[in-house]
């Protein structure tokens, strides 16, 4: 498995610093442009944040059905990573697990909430390495 991660998404200014990271079943480096995207997206449009969702404007990987991104709780890494400090910086840093999301499940989301999507993915038992899977609702 690959994580690809922001660096620097945030500033030292900001009053809460946001970084992201993504797994991949496969080496990828479009998946480095999808975080670049997203990191200029925050720092020159609008900030991200948890539970907001991004447009990657193109599938995740090949031809996968994921177009979107659902930025989460880090559930497989845990609250050390979540509230990380990073050395030399000396602030607290949320990194969020960005996870890849069909059009479906942000409709859903908007509509039935953000833990109604997350209970379908967990009583799914989606596989989020997987960019073939199919929509969890």
């Amino acid at each position: 498995m690959w994580t690809y991660a922001t660096c620097c998404m945030s500033a030292e200014g900001d009053d809460s610093p946001v970084e992201l990271y993504m797994f991949s079943a496969t080496q990828d480096r479009g998946l480095v442009e999808l975080l670049t995207a997203a990191a200029s997206y925050h720092r020159n449009n609008a900030k991200l944040d948890l539970s907001h969702t991004v447009n990657f404007g193109q599938p995740w990987q090949k031809d996968s059905p994921c177009t979107y991104g659902f930025i989460s709780l880090p559930y497989l890494d845990g609250p050390d990573l979540e509230h990380a400090v990073i050395s030399g910086y000396e602030r607290e840093v949320q990194f969020y697990w960005l996870i890849p999301v069909t059009e479906a499940e942000v409709d859903f989301k908007k509509s039935c909430g953000v833990e109604a999507l997350e209970i379908k993915f967990e009583e799914s038992g989606f596989d989020y390495l997987n960019p073939n899977r199919a929509s969890v609702v």
